[in-house]
Parts: structure tokens; C-alpha cells; sequence
């Protein structure tokens, strides 16, 4: 039998194009609705956190408000999903804490014991981050106190709230304070293997310092680490600002950790400083060029490949907006970031990310002007295989895209 070569070669080139064309379509991101302002029970609902339990169930936290503004009476809520993100179960308050209002919820799972800890903060009743009446102190009706509790049962039940302020907040200057948002970190290298980092940020309210506090028993006792150096700076105006907010870490492979904030001053780049003794102490706080930031909390993780090589992932607004959620992933721990593609082009605001108990990578975002969160799925060879139609997204709402 006579081979027509010529017809045999496009053959090949064909399958393998269509090939392509189906392994990409294949792990183009796949979308879910977690909570929605005016239909999950609350006014507003804002400020994500996401972990993957031990046994794989997703677990997903954010504040629920009476009103569309920070402090309103906040109740920390939590949805469930035992499908890896598909789908989702009823919402259930977790953390209540009367007229007082609850903010930034930040959740870390201890590998060891499996339990899900979340931390976060109180602020009394009629006070505002940014009206000027928060005392500074560990006692008293106008401080803002710290929190913590945990489930050892997958976050179907819950401790009640510790109150940890005592061992978590420096006694002098700080007024406010803020756990992530997002999530904590365990380190898995080096001499600190085992501890638990929850990342901070403190004021006074523009005056923001970023720091970490830790714990070396699985959640049992808290400390308190340094503040970065070069939080705030004098500027050509004389007049003295800070550069950082809202803050993520991530641990590098030798036991190292980078943190990652929210430009507050500056210029409209994310905000980085490294430790090397496990969060106690940091570098200067340095400016990222690579990743751009209008003023919008982001994300920073460190996920495993399906051939057990490690990258950072970062997932933010790259805009000078609050839109085009995109994902940036580093092969080099950092030191540059070859690779993006956008997740989600429209509205796109404070974001966190997990990996799944399959491999596939989290993302649990704000969208519709902070109105909607929603959970994406992807596969991290998604990130790096090509599309016809950049961007294109496709939004499942209860089954139905929209």
C-alpha cells in the first residue's frame, strides 16, 4: 500500500491543531455564584477568604453587612461545598458578635490536625475605622479587639469567639487593625516548619504598617511579629504616608516568606518585603513592577504542579480600575512574572486563591461592583495554554450562565 505523505503530514497537523483546540477548550475556567448581596441574607456581602479542608471540602467566608459600608453591623458567614467549588450550600453565620461589628476574616488550615482556624476583628458599636474615635490600648469600649476560632469537624461546627487582642496587637499607636484579608499561611520549610502566619496590617487609620502574627502550637497561643521597614515614608510634599494596606504571604522554598500588600501610597504597583526568620522580622518594603494595583486587596499563592514543581500564583485587578481580574504566575519565585491571562475581564475586586484537592487552582472573587462573589475553577494549565477567544468567560448562576 502507497503512502501519500503529502496527505498523511496534513493530517497530523490537523489533528494536532484540533487537538489543541479541544485540550484548551477543555480547561477554560469554569464558574460558580457563592454569595449575592440581597439574596444571601444580608445587604451586602464582602471581603472573601477560601481554604480547601484536609478531607477536600471548600470552605468559604466572607462578612455579611446590613449596609454597604464597613463597619455595619457585620456577621462572619460561611458556605461549604463538598464538589470542589461546584456547588455550594446554605449560608450560616459562624461569628456573631451582637451590635458590635466583625471584620476581616482570615482562614488557615493546620496541616497536623486539620483544623480550620479563622481569625478577626471586632469593632464596637457606632466606631469607624476612619472617623478618629478608636483609642489605641488591650482594654476598654472603644479599642478594636482580635478574634479567633476554629472547627475540627470540616466547618460544619464552630468554637466560640477567643478574644487573642492581648498577644496580637501592640499596645501602643495602633487604633485599628486587620487580619489579611484573605488567608494565613503554614510553613512548610526550614527551621520554622509548623508555624502559622496570619498577615496584618495596623494603623492608625492611612498610617498602616504590615506585619505578621504567628503560632507555633497550631493555633493555640499567638505572638506578634515586627513591622515591616519602610511602611510609611516622607513624600515630595513633606508629608509622611504609608505605601502598604491590606496584605497576603506566601512561603518561598527555603522557608523564606514574601509578603504582598495593597499599594496605599506610592505608586500604583503591589508592595513586597521578604522574612527569614518565619515572619518575625522583614526587608524594606520594596515595589513590585510586575504587578500592577489600582488600591484593591489581592492574592498571592503558592500552588504545586502536576509534576510536583512549585509556582506563585497572583490574582488581581490589572487595571487601573477595580476589573480585569487576571492571573500572573512566577516560575522563579517571584523575581519576575512571565506569564498572565486574564481570568474574568469585567468587574473584578478583592480576590483569593486555593488549590483543590484535584490540582486545580480557587479563586473566590468579587464582582458586579462588589455586589456578587464568585468561585472559579481552573486548571493551571490553563495559564499557560493559548485560546481563540482571550477573556472569554462563561458565568454559571444556580446552573443557568449569564
Amino acid at each position: 500500500m502507497k503512502i501519500n505523505w503529502k496527505h498523511y503530514c496534513l493530517a497530523i497537523v490537523v489533528a494536532a491543531v484540533t487537538a489543541s483546540k479541544l485540550f484548551a477548550a477543555g480547561v477554560e475556567p469554569q464558574f460558580s455564584d457563592v454569595f449575592v448581596a440581597g439574596k444571601d441574607q444580608f445587604k451586602s456581602i464582602r471581603i472573601p477568604s477560601v481554604v480547601v479542608t484536609k478531607k477536600g471540602t471548600v470552605l468559604a467566608f466572607a462578612e455579611g453587612r446590613s449596609q454597604n459600608t464597613d463597619q455595619a453591623n457585620n456577621k462572619i458567614i460561611l458556605k461549604r461545598s463538598a464538589d470542589g467549588g461546584k456547588t455550594w450550600g446554605r449560608l450560616k453565620i459562624i461569628a456573631d458578635d451582637g451590635k458590635n461589628c466583625l471584620n476581616n476574616p482570615c482562614a488557615v488550615v493546620d496541616e497536623k490536625s486539620g483544623r480550620v482556624i479563622l481569625m478577626f476583628q471586632s469593632y464596637p458599636f457606632g466606631f469607624s475605622e476612619r472617623d478618629g474615635k478608636i483609642l489605641p490600648g488591650l482594654d476598654g469600649p472603644a479599642i478594636v479587639r482580635n478574634y479567633v476560632i476554629h472547627s475540627d469537624d470540616d466547618g460544619v461546627t464552630w468554637s466560640p469567639m477567643e478574644d487573642v487582642t492581648r498577644t496580637t496587637k501592640h499596645a501602643e499607636r495602633v487604633t485599628i487593625m486587620a487580619s489579611g484579608p484573605g488567608i494565613g499561611i503554614q510553613l512548610k520549610h526550614g527551621e520554622h516548619a509548623g508555624r502559622i502566619l496570619i498577615p496584618f496590617n495596623e494603623g492608625p487609620f492611612g498610617h498602616w504598617n504590615v506585619l505578621a502574627v504567628f503560632s507555633d502550637d497550631g493555633g493555640d497561643h499567638w505572638q506578634l511579629g515586627e513591622p515591616a521597614p519602610g511602611c510609611c515614608v516622607t513624600n515630595a510634599a513633606g508629608k509622611n504616608i504609608s505605601l502598604v494596606n491590606e496584605v497576603q504571604m506566601v512561603e518561598l522554598s527555603d522557608g523564606s516568606v514574601m509578603l504582598n500588600s495593597r499599594k496605599w501610597g506610592g505608586k500604583p504597583l503591589r508592595k513586597t518585603a521578604v522574612s527569614r526568620d518565619g515572619g518575625v522580622t522583614w526587608s524594606p518594603i520594596k515595589e513590585e513592577p510586575a504587578l500592577r494595583d489600582p488600591g484593591c486587596m489581592a492574592a498571592i499563592f503558592h500552588a504545586e504542579t502536576t509534576a510536583g514543581k512549585s509556582v506563585l500564583l497572583y490574582s488581581g485587578p490589572d487595571s487601573t480600575r477595580r476589573e480585569n481580574g487576571t492571573v500572573h504566575m512566577s516560575r522563579d519565585e517571584g523575581k519576575t512574572w512571565p506569564v498572565q491571562k486574564v481570568l474574568f475581564p469585567g468587574s473584578f475586586a478583592y480576590s483569593v486563591l486555593t488549590q483543590l484537592s484535584n490540582g486545580e487552582m480557587g479563586c473566590l472573587f468579587e464582582t458586579d461592583e462588589a455586589n456578587r462573589i464568585v468561585f472559579a475553577r481552573f486548571p493551571l494549565a490553563w495559564l499557560t495554554v493559548a485560546s481563540d477567544e482571550p477573556g472569554t468567560v462563561q458565568v454559571e448562576t444556580n446552573g443557568v450562565p449569564h
